[in-house]
């Protein structure tokens, strides 16, 4: 039989975040596999106590003997977040560039994992081989340090996968995109083209971090009291033009956040921010007047936990915010998080505090491609089908309509689970892999229908009540039970309890416990009675628990 060249998405595909994405090349009994980024996404509130949510690797943990290694394009957590959590499935080779490997080496040391001898550096437009594909890792431009495309030789052809992009001709810092060589690329011939869709909606060109950088200063230099900046702490551009605009404007800079310290930290030992002035902490930043301060802070997307809540909430220990200080909202609003974001924004504007946001002022360019520069891409790379990733169904379906008016012989359109077959043939959907998404409840990964989760979606819904019978010796039953509820919204306790009391009473006169059977079937009954009594009372049902103690 023929050899083939496959494309499959197990994540990223009908959703912007967790992308994971595979390549597969040879026989059809004999396919050597390489998966390019394993990433997460963040659960929202329909999912208490769950914060990550990560693509299913269960269809290639089964051919984990012929995964030949995880290549990861950039650092973002959409694109690394679930490695410490599914790799030890794998156990295979992880290539990345320094600065994301740094960043990896903290995730894996976080859970207790040696990865020395799985991690290997590829430097930037470096070069490997893993079997039958030949990898070349090219520049690009995105919001965080080294942001990579792929050029993977097969074969049967060439695929490109860019991995998250713009065209940025000012990046500020890090390298330029490197469109000398997607031109050659292009014109060695591309087969397919795997391509980011987020801001396909988005007409003209995404705009330069150095445009931000001005408007910043023009900003910042009419400010004249306390200024908090707060902003993805991974865009590090953006972090430097915080630190670069605090020093033209007079003032110091203090970092707050875990994530913030952090980034600051992976980049200097890259070599990056070396020419920028020393931040100070923020408990010295305290003795600094107003007017010569700026604090740089996580928490831009309105995080519970996040420093620019807790700032605005009058609880973080080292900063106190006051009338007529500003906030610089510097990042975009993703989708889900307007509602308590706009509530953090009145939150603050009430106790008289300026807000500035990209509503307002233009303080934040995003790191995808608008439809200008995508359309630069597929005349550089004239790739003859292309496939759109990292997008919901309308991000994806309207780039296959970009691609159309773009000439492309063969657009694909996918979603999670859908393997492509590449080559031999023109490119088109030809099998399903299964696929779907884990939860990471505490740190056990729990399927979406887990009972765990069920079980906190009840509490959380309709409260929770426990009943304790009391059995003596000669099998009888105790009369009065003790009763524990929270989370269901009861007016009068005692007449509540009472009349709870009577129902119990009522169910455990008409049972005789002498085996383990009618145990089971009086706490079925309790079970029953209990719900249905504080439905009538209270209109929930809530997760109800009985215990028979023997005394």
């Amino acid at each position: 039989m023929k050899e083939e060249l496959l494309f499959c998405p197990l994540g990223g595909s009908g959703e912007i975040g967790m992308n994971m994405n595979l390549f597969a090349y040879g026989k059809p009994s004999e396919h050597k596999w390489i998966m390019v980024d394993i990433g997460v996404t963040f659960a929202d509130d329909t999912l208490p106590g769950i914060d990550l949510i990560y693509p299913d690797p269960g269809f290639i943990v089964d051919k984990k003997d012929d995964l030949l290694g995880i290549i990861l394009t950039h650092a973002h957590e959409d694109h690394i977040g679930a490695i410490a959590h599914l790799w030890p499935k794998l156990k295979c080779k992880i290539f990345a560039t320094p600065f994301t490997a740094i960043l990896i080496k903290e995730k894996f040391k976080e859970n207790h994992i040696d990865i020395t001898n799985h991690l290997k550096i590829v430097q930037l437009n470096g070069n490997l081989t893993l079997g039958p594909f030949k990898i070349e890792y090219i520049t690009l431009t995105h919001s965080i340090l080294e942001p990579n495309g792929l050029r993977i030789e097969t074969p049967a052809g060439v695929i490109l996968h860019t991995g998250d992009w713009k065209i940025d001709d000012e990046p500020l810092i890090g390298g330029k995109m490197n469109s000398d060589r997607l031109k050659e690329i292009g014109k060695d011939g591309v087969l397919a083209m795997i391509c980011d869709s987020t801001n396909v909606f988005s007409t003209g060109k995404s705009g330069s971090e150095l445009d931000v950088r001005k408007s910043m200063l023009n900003i910042m230099s009419s400010l004249k009291k306390r200024i908090i900046i707060t902003s993805f702490a991974s865009n590090v551009a953006r972090m430097e033009t915080a630190f670069y605009c605090a020093e033209k404007t007079g003032r110091q800079i203090s970092l707050v956040g875990r994530s913030m310290h952090r980034i600051f930290k992976a980049a200097r030992q890259c070599g990056y921010l070396k020419n920028v002035i020393e931040p100070i902490d923020p408990r010295e930043a305290k003795n600094i007047s107003r007017e010569k301060i700026v604090y740089l802070c996580t928490g831009s997307q309105g995080e519970p936990m996040g420093a620019m809540m807790r700032i605005s909430n009058y609880t973080h220990p080292d900063i106190l915010i006051e009338k007529n200080d500003a906030v610089i909202f510097s990042s975009k609003i993703i989708p889900g998080n307007e509602k308590k974001l706009y509530k953090l924004h009145n939150q603050l504007i009430k106790n008289g505090i300026e807000v500035i946001s990209e509503d307002s002022e233009f303080v934040h360019v995003s790191g995808h491609p608008n439809r200008e520069d995508l359309k630069e891409m597929y005349n550089w790379v004239k790739p003859e089908c292309v496939i759109p990733v990292h997008g919901e169904h309308r991000h994806m379906i309207e780039h296959i309509n970009f691609a159309k008016e773009m000439k492309v012989p063969n657009p694909v359109q996918v979603e999670n689970g859908d393997i492509v077959k590449l080559s031999p043939g023109n490119p088109h959907v030809f099998d399903k892999a299964p696929s779907g998404r884990l939860y990471l409840d505490g740190n056990v990964s729990v399927e979406e229908d887990s009972q765990s989760i069920k079980d906190r979606k009840n509490l959380s819904a309709n409260g929770y009540l426990e009943v304790t019978i009391l059995i003596k010796s000669k099998s009888s039953i105790h009369k009065t039970p003790i009763l524990t509820f929270r989370g269901i919204p009861v007016i009068d306790v005692d007449e509540f309890t009472y009349g709870l009391e009577e129902v119990i009473e009522k169910t455990t006169r008409t049972f005789s416990i002498g085996n383990k059977k009618q145990e089971h079937n009086l706490i079925d009954a309790l079970k029953i009675v209990c719900r249905r009594y504080t439905k009538e009372m209270t209109g929930k049902k809530p997760f109800t628990n009985i215990n028979l103690v023997q005394i």
